[in-house]
């Protein structure tokens, strides 16, 4: 009896264990994986175009054109999230306003949930405001299911994510984390 407990919970860890576990990038759609490289390494984020379409098609057509590239985490709160994508995010005067000029609409799913790691769109009031400001989550909000698009999820170097620096610059946060370099895994040349 003893082997059998060993052996259905060596089966239950396997079948529970996420296929990208081993950080093989090779296991990865190349096409829908980003690499987003920060001081401290680099995050990967494997995108849902099946839960987001249009939000996943923007973002990889915003990472192409270097959008991201030097842009500022402006607004991360310890225990909640990291938000970045605002080209006017270093600006305390204006940081969080800005975006690429492009809205897109809102595609919630429920099959998805704001764990940590899931990365969200950011928007205004109105649902269908979201433009290029996202968010990586560091712990679970279940109220922003349903409101808020997710898009992608961290599947390796979420550490390097949990090192951005906490504060807002709004507030006076100084020397903010920096994307150095996003780019579309299938596109990538380091």
């Amino acid at each position: 009896m003893k082997n059998f407990y060993k052996a259905f919970l060596a089966i239950l860890v396997i079948s529970l264990t996420p296929h990208y576990a081993s950080g093989q990038d090779t296991e990865l759609d190349l096409e829908n994986t980003l690499y987003m490289d920060l001081e401290a390494g680099r995050v990967v984020i494997k995108m849902y175009p099946e839960y987001a379409p249009n939000h996943v098609a923007r973002i990889k057509e915003l990472t192409r054109e270097g959008f991201y590239d030097g842009l500022v985490f402006h607004r991360v709160i310890d225990g909640f999230m990291a938000q970045t994508g605002d080209p006017q995010g270093h600006d305390p005067a204006v940081s969080g306003s800005g975006g690429s000029g492009q809205n897109i609409d809102a595609e919630f799913h429920m099959e998805l949930s704001h764990f940590k790691g899931m990365v969200s769109m950011a928007r205004a009031d109105d649902p269908n405001s979201a433009d290029s400001q996202f968010f990586i989550m560091f712990g679970y909000r279940r109220g922003l299911d349903g409101q808020y698009t997710i898009w992608g999820e961290v599947v390796s170097g979420m550490r390097y994510a949990d090192q951005i620096k906490r504060g807002l610059v709004r507030e006076g946060l100084t020397d903010p984390t920096k994307i150095i370099k996003m780019q579309v895994a299938a596109d990538a040349t380091e």
